[in-house]
This record gives structure tokens, C-alpha cells and sequence, in this order.
């Protein structure tokens, strides 16, 4: 299996954990519950990534 290379992009669609806990300034144990919560989780095999929108949207409606 080939290592994942990691490409800088400005607005990215779908981040990993460790992207998501670190937009969100809180643990993975943290981001990982919103990023379900949200319905965002997106699994492509044993890769998990959580797409930015969702969490985005998710927050607004938590905001009202």
C-alpha cells in the first residue's frame, strides 16, 4: 500500500481527525463526536475522512 502524500490545498473538502480537531481547536475524541453528529463521516475503506460543509452546517444550526 502506497503512503498517503499530504498536498496543501486552500479550501479542502474532506479533512481527516487530525484535521478536524485542529479546525475546531478541540481534541479528536471532541471532533470525532460533532464530525458523527453532523453526519459528516465519510469512510473510504479503512480511511475516515469528515467533509468540512457538513461540520459547518452542523455548527450553524447549533448556534441558533
Amino acid at each position: 500500500m502506497n503512503k498517503t502524500k499530504i498536498r496543501a490545498t486552500e479550501q479542502p473538502i474532506a479533512v481527516d481527525i487530525e484535521g478536524l480537531s485542529a479546525m475546531l481547536s478541540c481534541g479528536r475524541a471532541t471532533a470525532r463526536k460533532i464530525g458523527e453528529q453532523a453526519g459528516a463521516k465519510i469512510v473510504i475503506g479503512r480511511r475516515v475522512l469528515y467533509s468540512i460543509e457538513k461540520v459547518k452546517k452542523y455548527l450553524l444550526y447549533l448556534e441558533e
